[in-house]
Order: C-alpha cells, then sequence, then structure tokens
C-alpha cells in the first residue's frame, strides 16, 4: 500500500480496501491442495473453494446485475446454498477463474459509475447507491474472508489477516 493510498478520495479508498480483502481471500487458497480447498470444516459445509464460489456469485450480482451489466451464464442457482458449495463438477481452476472474472466486471462498474449512482436489485425492494454496494462488499468480502482464516487454520494451522509484505 502506497501512502497516496492512504489519502485518496472516497471511490479509490473503498475500492483499495475492497481490493485488500479480496487478494486476502485468494491469499488463503496459496499452498493447498484440490481436496484441502474443498473440505467442508463446519456443520453448514463451509470450505474454502466454496466460499470464493460465493464470493464471485455476489461480486456479480451486487456490483454487475444489479447496475445493468452483463452476467455470466451460471453453472448454480445463487438462491440457493449452491453457490456456496464447491460440488456441482466444477474444478479448482474453473472457481478460481470465475471469482477473476466477477472481479474484473465488477471493477469495470466501479470504474464506470459515480458512487451517487443509484439502481435497483431484481431481488430486493428500493434502490441501492453505488457507495452503498461498496461498502456492502467490504463487509461482505471482509467476513468471508475471516471464515476463510478460520478454516485455514483448522487446515494446516496457517493464519493472518493479509498477506504479509
Amino acid at each position: 500500500m502506497t501512502n497516496s493510498t492512504y489519502t485518496a478520495g472516497e471511490k479509490e479508498t473503498l475500492r483499495e480496501s475492497l481490493n485488500r480483502h479480496r487478494d486476502a481471500v485468494l491469499w488463503k487458497l496459496e499452498g493447498l491442495d484440490d481436496e484441502a480447498l474443498r473440505r467442508p470444516l463446519t456443520p453448514s459445509g463451509t470450505s474454502l473453494l466454496g466460499l470464493v464460489k460465493h464470493l464471485g456469485s455476489v461480486e456479480y450480482g451486487w456490483f454487475v446485475s444489479t447496475f445493468g451489466g452483463e452476467v455470466e451464464p451460471l453453472w448454480f442457482d445463487p438462491y440457493t446454498d449452491q453457490d456456496m458449495r464447491a460440488d456441482q463438477g466444477e474444478t479448482t481452476e474453473e472457481i478460481i477463474a470465475f471469482y477473476g472474472r466477477a472481479r474484473a466486471a465488477a471493477d469495470r462498474v466501479i470504474a464506470e459509475r459515480e458512487l451517487t449512482d443509484l439502481a435497483q436489485p431484481a431481488w430486493r425492494d428500493g434502490q441501492v447507491s453505488l457507495r452503498w454496494v461498496l461498502v456492502h462488499m467490504i463487509e461482505e468480502t471482509a467476513r468471508h474472508a475471516g471464515h476463510m482464516d478460520i478454516v485455514r487454520e483448522l487446515i494446516d494451522g496457517a493464519m493472518g489477516a493479509h498477506r504479509p509484505g
């Protein structure tokens, strides 16, 4: 993080915060084999890869779909727990690439819109601003990055909020 990050405007600050948590999500996957990435370690079935799939789904939903962008065809139902599970025949590489595409699509929306722009999500009443969606997605991503930190610690003892350095 550069010093300019600490003094940037509101939109840049929000984007940087979201990106720090997004990067932490991917860092939690590093060095693990496919079995470990898919291993459910909570009674609800939470796995590292399932959380990445979910985060890709909500990036597409909140940023892209809400603000009128084109969402790629999904192979799972995002309104059920299928977006939290990595068991619909997808590979690890496919899920990680899906998350990357969702992030890129969301970043395009963020770049093209103003924080005060309003849009109507298809699944809820009332409009939301891009500012609200950015804050919501920072919360969502940080929450799940925390879950991933716990799951990763249960797998191999590794922990930490963000990649060192």
